[in-house]
């Protein structure tokens, strides 16, 4: 595993999403994993992108202290203008699949970080596009209990990504974290990323 930067902090991942630190450490950083305890819920009104960005940007200053370098992130799904988050119930995620069925939707992530006294946010889209599933895949693949804690009810690097036939934009986004976009806002705020950090670990 990668150790920091000479000279760069270690950077605090304010995140307990597996797939996040997996994709980091396969860019080159070794975090250190603090969870932070952030209503996720959305506010009336609120556009999803709006949304993400600013649990983002919650979730980073809930754990992550000035003078730290910190990253945040929040990832939904967004099919009809409508966000589907984690399922959470077999039934919830059966419906979700059955939404996004022969379609293309859109998952929206923000992403937020925190380089000594100074933040940044973004937001990244992506366009995944699925085929048709029928109600016996469904049920199949519901029932290996994946979709559950996904956002939108599927994993694209896991069993979801059987049912995916394009996708337009970052891979590592619809997994939950663009790292593309966490080594340029690290640039913008001055920091440096791991010596082996590439735009993508797909």
């Amino acid at each position: 595993m990668a150790e920091s930067t000479p000279g760069e902090a270690r950077l605090v991942l304010a995140s307990g999403s597996p797939r996040r630190l997996e994709l980091l450490r396969a860019a080159g950083f070794d975090p250190e994993v603090r969870v932070p305890p952030v209503d996720e819920t959305p506010l009336p009104g609120e556009e999803p992108a709006a949304m993400v960005e600013r649990l983002a940007l919650a979730k980073l200053r809930a754990v992550v202290v000035a003078g730290e370098t910190g990253l945040a992130a929040d990832t939904v799904v967004v099919v009809d203008g409508e966000v589907l988050g984690k399922p959470g119930t077999p039934e919830r995620a059966g419906e979700m699949l059955r939404r996004l069925s022969g379609r293309t939707h859109q998952v929206v992530g923000g992403i937020a970080m925190r380089r000594d006294r100074y933040d940044a946010s973004g937001v990244v889209r992506t366009g995944v596009t699925m085929r048709a599933m029928t109600d016996e895949e469904i049920a199949a693949y519901v029932a290996t209990g994946e979709p559950l804690d996904k956002a939108g009810g599927y994993a694209i690097q896991g069993g979801g990504g059987d049912f995916v036939t394009g996708v337009d934009g970052c891979r590592d986004n619809v997994v939950g974290l663009s790292i593309g976009a966490v080594l340029e806002m690290l640039t913008m705020l001055g920091g440096q990323p791991p010596s082996r950090a590439g735009g993508s670990s797909r």
